[in-house]
């Protein structure tokens, strides 16, 4: 019979990750510690309130609150597992900042005693669990790190990669399959007996180098196809055809699936995870470089259309719609959209540029500097603009009317009002 965790949780960093870990754990009747370093997150959590936006999760957390589950501080406790869910950003030659991974690693060592299990979430290179385990034998040399080929350990320590979509997190965590990867295979074993708390799809074993790289892979191969479709609309904008036309005409063969196009990649995971497969083997991973450089340029590609276009006015106005990195959350980590209005404000210092955005309420400060730029509520940028670039499909820019949008210059970069 599977083995299914019984114990106290500490889950380090309480972002979009930790956060709904901890509560989809929470209600299944174990006692949760969330970590973060920031003291206005514990605060939050701990008067059962949600730090940032995402459907079903301030219910869920309040709940877990109420019923005593879960608890947040900014210490390191003693527990009997510990998942780790802090960022992994790249440094600036886009090599893995594993920095906040390890220093979780080395708040967790002096509270480790025989049998506790550590997970890391965190998309990361392969190797780096390995290098928990390294890091944290240098400190705790009384503790047995778990080894391939040694038969006893006194910690078992693995990587079960996050795989769930901002929207929807509630939801995919606890229906999508989770990869979990152990140094040892009792490391994966005793890992899975976590999940196996909440999670309703196939739990799959492996060592922790597959799991790191098959997380990887995903966010590389969904880049590549992005990149594709972003590769094409360049084409098609130079060849004055449609691509939208031309997707849906070319989607109707049975093996064809063209993604659609937009004004970059953002968020957490596409935008970085694709970068650590090529620093890890950069003179193989050639298609997977050009994919990534693709959909860097491509904000710069949409500005400078942008550009074009105002500069058959006089003094125009440009209304730019959406922040975030997707539709419908609040989320603008890595947002290709915020990079397309400030490169616009940069090159046009002299124009009015309104930005709008249901769930951003004061300017990210990316783009704070540029005096000829500032928020604006939808219908009042739109009412203004002559131009209107629409850069994230949120449901309230999706319901603007066509008649509203007569007599201006449209660039719908999500093709949400074909």
């Amino acid at each position: 019979m599977n083995e299914v965790f019984r114990g106290r949780l500490a889950i380090i960093g309480m972002g979009y990750i930790g956060l709904p870990t901890a509560v989809a754990i929470a209600t299944r009747g174990i006692d949760v510690i969330g970590v973060d370093v920031n003291p206005a997150t514990v605060a939050a959590i701990s008067r059962g309130e949600v730090p940032f936006v995402e459907p079903d999760l301030a219910v869920a957390v309040s709940g877990a609150v109420a019923m005593g589950r879960l608890k947040a501080t900014t210490e390191t406790p003693e527990a009997d597992a510990f998942i780790i869910a802090v960022p992994t950003p790249f440094n600036e030659d886009r090599t893995a900042d594993l920095s906040y991974v390890k220093t979780a690693a080395e708040q967790i060592a002096p509270k480790l005693k025989p049998g506790d299990i550590i997970v890391l979430e965190s998309t990361s290179p392969p190797g780096t669990t390995e290098k928990i385990g390294t890091w944290i034998g240098a400190l705790r040399p009384d503790l047995r790190m778990p080894r391939d080929g040694q038969a006893v350990a006194d910690v078992y320590i693995a990587h079960c990669p996050e795989r769930v979509l901002p929207g929807r997190i509630m939801i995919e965590i606890v229906t999508n399959d989770r990869v979990v990867g152990g140094l040892t295979p009792k490391c994966a074993e005793k890992a899975a007996s976590i999940y196996r708390l909440f999670a309703q799809g196939e739990i799959l074993l492996t060592d922790a180098a597959s799991a790191e790289m098959a997380k990887l892979s995903e966010n590389a191969y969904r880049d590549v196809n992005i990149a594709f479709a972003n590769e094409l609309s360049m084409i098609c904008e130079s060849l004055h055809i449609d691509v939208w036309e031309v997707i849906r005409l070319a989607n109707r063969h049975p093996r064809v699936s063209i993604l659609s196009p937009g004004p970059g990649v953002g968020g957490h995971c596409i935008p970085v995870d694709p970068w650590f497969i090529v620093s890890a083997a950069p003179r193989l991973a050639r298609l997977i470089r050009t994919a990534r450089e693709v959909n860097d340029r491509r904000p710069h590609d949409v500005a400078e259309q942008v550009v074009a276009k105002a500069q058959r006015f006089r003094s125009p106005t440009i209304a730019c719609l959406g922040l975030t990195f997707k539709a419908n959350v609040d989320d603008a980590r890595e947002s290709p959209a915020i990079e397309v209005v400030s490169l616009i404000a940069k090159a046009l210092p002299e124009f009015d540029i309104l930005a709008a955005d249901p769930y951003v309420h004061t300017l990210p400060k990316q783009l704070r500097e540029f005096g000829n730029l500032r928020l604006e509520s939808a219908y009042q940028a739109v009412e203004r603009a002559d131009i209107v670039v629409l850069l994230v499909e949120h449901e309230p820019f999706k319901a603007i009317r066509h008649t509203r949008l007569g007599g201006k210059v449209v660039y719908d970069t999500r093709g949400a009002w074909r």
